[in-house]
């Protein structure tokens, strides 16, 4: 059986998104399909409205409907300390512990040279404006602990140091709920190089 061109360029679209394969791409396709007609209104509405109400912070680069974003808007927050991501998607990730109460900095990616993104790629330059009010004490740089996220993190550091700023790093280690026999040598490396006093 043949898709009718309609229901192959649904399954071609969703198949572009990431890790979407063919097969969950048809599924999907399907599952609108035979949805209610206001749902699939209702979902082209969603994708519409997402694409033309959100757009990026002009202070830290995260995702907002208002600018600036209600993180970097709310005086309740300390003004002294960022935390430094990738990707807008760290933000949420961050928030979600309810544990930091500074504001950040969204860089947009990460160094990596075999990818052709170099520091002049990602929101360096708006992050070193950031820090020039003199009001930031510390960068806390969250970057993920792959080598272009370590690189970026080092990158950082070196840049931003010799400004009188603290840089420290998000620590790196064995999950909560992990076994030490399953993980890997340089986990649990970081892990010991992290470790406090109780």
């Amino acid at each position: 059986m043949a898709y009718t061109p309609s229901l192959a360029r649904l399954i071609q679209l969703l198949a572009k998104l990431p890790g979407i394969g063919e097969k969950t791409a048809a599924r999907l396709a399907f599952f609108v399909l035979k949805s209610e007609g206001s749902y699939a209104q209702d979902l082209a509405t969603a994708i519409a409205d997402v694409k033309a109400s959100t757009r990026f912070c002009s202070q830290c680069h995260g995702l907002t409907e208002d600018d600036p974003c209600p993180i970097c808007d709310d005086s309740e927050r300390d003004q002294t300390v960022l935390c430094v991501v990738e990707e807008p998607s760290d933000v949420i990730a961050v928030e979600r512990t309810h544990g930091f109460r500074g504001r950040y900095h969204v860089l947009h990616g990460a160094i990596s040279p075999l990818d052709g993104r170099g520091p002049e790629q990602l929101k360096i330059t708006e992050l070193i404006n950031r820090l020039e009010p003199g009001e930031v004490r510390e960068i806390v740089v969250a970057t993920n602990p792959t080598v272009e996220g370590e690189a970026t993190a080092v990158y950082l550091a070196r840049l931003i140091k010799p400004l009188g700023v603290e840089v420290t790093r998000i620590a790196h280690g064995i999950p909560v709920g992990g076994n030490l026999e399953y993980a890997d040598q340089v986990t649990i490396g970081r892990a010991i190089e992290g470790r406090r006093t109780m």
